[in-house]
């Protein structure tokens, strides 16, 4: 290839050309000899482009796949297994497959337990000494201990669809040697394995394939790579503990969250539902980084992303397992992720030693069959009567929870009632079927006429449905035509 100096040489050279005049009899035979060596120029140069893109493309796809391949043995397994051990995540069946040049992409339906850890200090007895000899319970970069945060993700390629179950860390179960307690205390009894044994056994035996364990350093430095996450801030947060050097103080409001502050939204409980609005929180951040960072491009940062939490996570999947859901969750319609929660009810006052999310097995039959195509579903379909439905109020304007109680009634549903207002102001309606009763919120969709369907659990968890009014509902709708029946009907005298 020509330098930039030799170009600029050639450039200067090529206009004396016409300047020479030696034979002006035959003035004609020059024109026609410069025209056939510019049409072979442009040709080359459109030659010339045409393979420095595809060279670009394929280097591209080739420095992809290089990627995957020296990065597959990378250790990220922080925590050893026994066979056996081993052997509860899905016997290690491959579920990606890298083809010639491109990446890896997924190839069956893959569900991942996610175990989210937060260790002090005082929690472990191997902490570094110049951590134990500060005088507050600093955190510690370790896997061990009680998991403040437990997910089941499933990626199906086959309908196109990513599923979170969330676990509440107080559901009661029961673990294998250690009876019935918290789901939580598995990962201290016995790391993710037990933890995976007793996360199937409470949603009826479902298979788990792989983990991954990360604690709250790895989310912090996570969503610092990522740039941030813009959301919104359901209600001012204030707390202290100085004996964990924890300080948390956010404003409501819609803003832009460093690493720091989200670890704050996600770490503060101390509202009306406990651990169970930590859940809801949680949808919201996963939501928001999901929509804002989670794309094609995500995919090539994929090793500067790895690197930096690398040190924060333990897991047996592979990179190229990993690359594989990452490219596989950055093509899925936003739409198409599911947002879950074992479906129960917090115990009464007294009623054991310690206060649990006592869980409900039918309602967990029914997720398990509907989103993780496990078992059958018996669900039937439910008359409107019977659907329990809260509305909340984003749009500040009195009239728009009447006119939706109004057509709710119209169709039949009698279980209405107005619930805590929603403090972020919506443009969309949205219809949430906090227990994943797709079919219901479909069928209040058509009802209102407006909205979109979410399922996930961020309303009122008294309610089967929760309608969250957006602008749409102020917005007048056309009287749907009447049934050419009626209409004769009408025309028709009556005695």
């Amino acid at each position: 290839m020509k330098s930039a100096n030799q170009r600029s040489v050639n450039k200067k050279v090529q206009p004396t050309k016409p300047v020479q005049k030696p034979m002006p009899k035959v003035a004609s035979a020059p024109t026609k000899r410069k025209k056939k060596p510019a049409k072979r120029s442009q040709g080359m140069r459109l030659l010339f482009m045409f393979l420095s893109l595809s060279g670009i493309a394929m280097i591209s796809a080739t420095a992809g796949a290089l990627v995957a391949v020296s990065l597959a043995s990378t250790p990220l397994m922080q925590r050893q297994l026994s066979p056996a051990e081993a052997s509860i995540f899905g016997k290690g069946d491959r579920f990606s497959t890298r083809m010639s040049l491109q990446l890896p992409a997924l190839t069956r339906p893959v569900n991942i337990l996610v175990l989210g850890t937060k260790v002090l200090t005082s929690d472990v007895n191997n902490a570094p000494e110049n951590l134990k000899k500060l005088p507050y319970h600093a955190l510690v970069n370790s896997f061990e201990g009680l998991t403040d945060t437990m997910l089941l993700l499933r990626f199906d390629p086959e309908t196109k669809k990513v599923v979170v179950l969330s676990i509440p860390r107080d559901t009661r179960t029961y673990i294998a040697d250690h009876g019935m307690t918290k789901i939580n205390e598995a990962n201290a009894y016995g790391g993710p394995a037990l933890s995976a044994k007793s996360v199937s056994e409470l949603l009826g035996g479902v298979g788990i394939d792989r983990y991954i364990t990360i604690n709250v350093q790895g989310v912090q430095a996570l969503v610092d790579a990522l740039g941030g996450v813009t959301m919104h801030v359901p209600r001012d947060m204030k707390y202290q503990d100085d004996s964990q050097r924890l300080y948390i103080n956010l404003k409501a409001g819609r803003q832009q969250l460093n690493g720091e502050k989200v670890l704050q939204l996600l770490r503060f409980r101390y509202d009306e539902n406990g651990d169970i609005g930590r859940i809801q929180r949680q949808q919201m951040v996963m939501r928001a980084l999901m929509e804002q960072s989670l794309n094609p491009s995500t995919v090539s940062r994929f090793p500067s992303l790895l690197n930096v939490v690398q040190s924060h996570i333990d897991t047996n999947l592979t990179v190229e397992e990993l690359v594989a859901l990452t490219g596989f969750a950055s093509q899925v319609n936003r739409s198409n992720t599911k947002m879950l929660m074992v479906p129960g009810e917090f115990s009464s006052p007294g009623e054991y030693k310690a206060s649990y999310w006592l869980p409900h097995p039918d309602r967990i039959k029914e997720i398990m069959a509907q989103h993780f195509n496990f078992g059958t579903s018996t669900l039937e379909s439910t008359v409107p009567a019977a659907v329990k439905v809260a509305i909340q109020d984003s749009t500040k304007q009195a009239k728009s929870i009447q006119t939706a109680k109004t057509a709710l009634e119209s169709a039949g549903y009698r279980n209405v009632y107005e619930g805590k207002e929603w403090s972020e102001p919506l443009s969309v309606t949205r219809i949430v079927a906090e227990w994943g009763d797709v079919s219901s919120a479909e069928a209040i969709r058509r009802a209102l006429g407006f909205g979109e369907v979410r399922i996930e659990n961020t309303g009122d968890l008294q309610s089967d449905i929760t309608i969250q009014l957006g602008k749409d509902a102020l917005q007048p709708r056309k009287a749907q035509p009447r049934p050419a029946a009626d209409k004769a009907t009408k025309t028709e005298p009556t005695n």
